[in-house]
């Protein structure tokens, strides 16, 4: 904002692009302003025309066209004036390369012209020595003022040729503006003043300029006044949406803070209770074994005895039978009444009782509550603003309160009341709905919401991921993307568009870029700033690539390359044709390089030599596997991306399947780019539903990490940078980066 009574300079209305068009970004030729003060050439002016209106190009204002075109519009003599300066500065003779002397062909000497030396402020004309020192001395020009060409070419005399410089007449070319037409307002010559406005009142410019200067000069505080309020307004708003963020973070952070703490009670809970589970189960086997050993001992019995009476009974003679009965008959009595069953046993059956709030679908644990901002006061009224401090503080404690007061405690079996507790709220649910007394209306509000986002939802998910698993438990909390920066990749070189298709990290906070499209390894710091090229072999265009120590590995077409810093191939490997691309991947200790080439994987060393080879899941799933993303842990193990098996499969370095998962989770599409951060959390990219799912160690699914909702739209290849950072380029170009924030940070 320009203060009141502060004005530009000369140099700076010369030097700045004040002269230029803003619609052909040329010198200004004819220039014409509009009502709303905007300068352009009228050539420029008549190509926006349109319907007899145009269209301010930079306030967008609408703008009736005179009837006579935009010729009628009024001709900037300002802007003609500081042109016919820059003009004057510029001039002279382009083929000599020197400006030639205006008098010496009016005075019979050479036909082009001497060269000039000088220049004469008054007449505007360029002079040579004998000229000027001629002009000096006759009575008409003695006055005028003469001075150096070279100095005046370098901006010198400016200020004092502007002084000088008076606005020729578009109608009678050579004479000066001398008048005001009153009646007309409109500028005249002396020939305009002797023709149609002969009779009317004119006033000489200067007088003219006095008498209206400070009408302009007052609506011009005027309007100080109304740029000082809106700059007050201008920053107040700003004050306030800087307060909204600060707010915004900080309630962010207690309910990420009590959406945790609500977790990991549930889950002590959840191991508290299977732990009894556990323990019952052990206690009630015991017993039962116990039962089990003493009935079997009762039964073994039972029948050596029934069995030797039996081979008696069927084998014996009279003598040997009869000689045998007392004894016989004892021990079967005795076996008769013998108490067979040890009693019933004590089996008592576990059931589990849940809060009937977790059934209760409008139990909520967080609640949003919205008041207005209070006006700031100023430092010398601290006791007043103490007290409206309490006084906003007690509002808050009332409105966190009411929603407790106004629904009925949920009775329990043994008669107490559950206390209720507070939800989030939900995009679907609204984002800006306030809390109701009447529940009934409440439940109506997020209908609405649910129908009014239900459009918005279609496009970014086909079905929710699965809950997560059981991992959950021994992982704690899931990690949870912070939003860094965002750049586009696309550099003034390029002849396409981008098509990022690989990244890695290169160096501490830098990635390297694999721009296939426009044959390029770009380098950016993860804050965006361009930090040049790679340069790769002539007619290569890399499709993935990885960092190394002191080196670039990256493959094109049927090879793998391992380029230096600087460009130069240290060694090519060619690989399968049968594979249109081939993943490449960089091992932790960063001395080999792995390629998924037609199913399998390849390391290769620092000199090119094949370390190893291996199929994951092994030979027994040799043409079963088609691994087009693959990345390493830094514990060693590869991940892959299967499109034949339509799965991600972890591995160790033998080729031993640690984990795979194939499951609902990948919502029916083929997995894409993989990346594991330094506590071996897997980011699977799912393209075609804008979402970067995380799995843990082992390959399981444990939920959404990155959303539609996070700016994903068609996510194409990702990386890892320092364990923490997630690098995701996009199908447009643009690289999105996501500070990881680990559940223990």
């Amino acid at each position: 904002m320009v203060s009141q009574g502060s004005s530009p300079s000369l140099l700076e209305a010369l030097s700045s692009d004040f002269l230029a068009c803003k619609i052909c970004l040329e010198q200004l030729r004819a220039p014409k302003t509009l009502p709303c003060l905007h300068t352009y050439c009228q050539d420029c002016l008549a190509q926006l025309a349109d319907g007899g209106h145009l269209r301010c190009p930079e306030c967008r204002e609408n703008v009736p066209v005179p009837p006579a075109g935009v010729g009628a519009f009024k001709t900037n003599f300002f802007v003609n004036g500081l042109l016919d300066l820059v003009k004057a500065r510029a001039g002279g003779d382009l083929r000599a390369g020197k400006p030639a002397c205006a008098l010496c062909p009016l005075m019979g000497g050479a036909s082009a012209g001497g060269p000039a030396t000088a220049r004469c402020l008054d007449c505007a004309d360029d002079l040579c020595q004998a000229c000027a020192d001629g002009h000096r001395c006759t009575r008409q020009t003695h006055t005028h003022r003469v001075v150096d060409l070279v100095g005046y070419r370098a901006g010198l005399y400016d200020e004092e040729a502007r002084e000088r410089q008076a606005a020729q007449c578009p109608q009678h070319p050579g004479e000066a503006l001398r008048f005001l037409c009153q009646p007309c307002s409109q500028l005249l010559c002396r020939e305009c003043r002797l023709d149609p406005h002969l009779d009317h009142p004119c006033l000489p410019l200067a007088e003219a300029v006095r008498a209206r200067r400070p009408g302009l000069e007052e609506l011009l505080a005027g309007v100080d006044k109304s740029l000082a309020e809106l700059e007050a307004a201008r920053m107040v708003e700003k004050e306030a949406l800087a307060c909204l963020r600060e707010q915004v973070a900080r309630v962010g952070a207690q309910v990420e803070e009590a959406a945790e703490g609500v977790l990991r009670a549930l889950l002590a809970q959840k191991k508290e209770v299977l732990g009894q589970l556990r323990a019952h189960m052990e206690a009630a086997e015991e017993a039962a074994r116990e039962r089990l050993g003493e009935l079997e001992s009762r039964e073994q019995v039972a029948r050596a005895a029934a069995a030797f009476a039996r081979r008696v009974l069927s084998l014996g003679h009279e003598a040997e039978i009869l000689s045998l009965e007392g004894a016989i008959a004892q021990r079967l009595q005795q076996l008769q009444g013998f108490p067979w069953m040890p009693g019933p046993s004590p089996c008592l059956l576990p059931q589990v009782e849940l809060h009937p709030g977790l059934r209760d679908k409008n139990c909520q644990l967080l609640w949003l509550s919205f008041e207005k901002q209070q006006p700031q006061k100023d430092s010398g009224k601290d006791g007043a603003g103490s007290q409206e401090g309490e006084e906003t503080q007690k509002r808050r404690e009332d409105g966190a309160r009411a929603p407790k007061e106004d629904r009925a405690p949920t009775p329990q079996k043994d008669g107490s009341q559950t206390p209720n507790v507070e939800r989030a709220q939900t995009p679907k649910e609204g984002r800006s709905q306030m809390p109701q007394e009447d529940g009934g209306a409440q439940t109506g509000g997020r209908s609405n919401k649910k129908r009014k986002f239900k459009g918005r939802l279609k496009s970014i998910s086909r079905e929710p991921s699965p809950a997560p698993g059981p991992n959950l438990e021994d992982s704690g909390l899931l990690p949870k993307p912070i939003f860094s920066c965002s750049f586009p990749t696309r550099m003034p070189g390029d002849k396409r568009s981008p098509r990022i298709t690989g990244l890695c990290p290169f160096g501490p906070r830098e990635i390297l870029v694999a721009d296939e499209q426009n044959r390029a390894l770009k380098r950016f710091s993860l804050n965006g700033d361009y930090k040049g090229a790679v340069p790769v072999p002539e007619g290569c265009s890399p499709c993935s690539v990885a960092a190394l120590q002191g080196a670039v590995a990256f493959s094109a077409g049927a090879r793998l390359y391992l380029i230096s810093p600087d460009g130069e191939v240290q060694w090519r490997r060619a690989l399968s044709l049968s594979q249109a691309s081939h993943a490449v991947a960089a091992m932790p200790s960063g001395d080999r390089v792995a390629v998924s080439v037609s199913g399998h994987v390849e390391v290769y060393n620092m000199e090119g030599s094949l370390a190893t080879r291996f199929i994951p899941g092994g030979k027994a799933n040799r043409g079963l596997r088609a691994l087009v993303f693959l990345t390493t842990s830094p514990q060693g193990n590869f991940v892959g991306s299967d499109w034949q098996q339509n799965s991600v499969v972890v591995c160790d370095g033998l080729g031993q399947v640690i984990g795979e998962y194939g499951g609902p989770g990948l919502h029916g599409c083929q997995p894409g780019s993989v990346s594991v951060d330094k506590k071996g959390y897997i980011f699977l990219t799912l393209r075609e539903v804008n979402k970067v799912v995380i799995l843990d160690p082992k390959g399981s699914l444990l939920g959404d990490f990155l959303t539609a909702y996070h700016g994903l739209e068609k996510p194409r290849v990702t990386t890892m940078v320092d364990g923490r950072y997630l690098v995701v380029s996009l199908s447009n170009g643009t690289i999105h980066i996501f500070r990881v924030r680990s559940p223990d940070s």
